[in-house]
């Protein structure tokens, strides 16, 4: 079990449409105003499903205190931007 597992599930999550509408349906709730309410069992048990193994520290370590590991996935000017927009 690791936070590397972690991301190489939402990695995976991020590179298939379908796996991705598999876990929303699976995970999550939509509340009152269109808010998101996801359920950490439900990830961990779906990720287990699809052969990553991680526990509910691990997922929130990832969620909360590790830098973010999209931002390559952004380009220097609109990191600059949501910099901009924080400050």
């Amino acid at each position: 079990m690791s936070v590397a597992q972690v991301q190489r599930f939402y990695e995976a999550l991020i590179l298939d449409q379908s796996l991705y509408e598999q876990y929303v349906n699976k995970c999550c709730w939509r509340g009152f105003l269109g808010s998101f309410h996801w359920d950490k069992t439900k990830i961990i048990n779906f990720a287990a499903t699809l052969g990553y193994n991680f526990n509910e520290s691990e997922l929130e370590e990832l969620w909360f205190y590790n830098e973010p590991f999209f931002d390559e996935s952004i380009n220097l000017s609109e990191q600059r931007t949501l910099e901009e927009l924080t400050i």
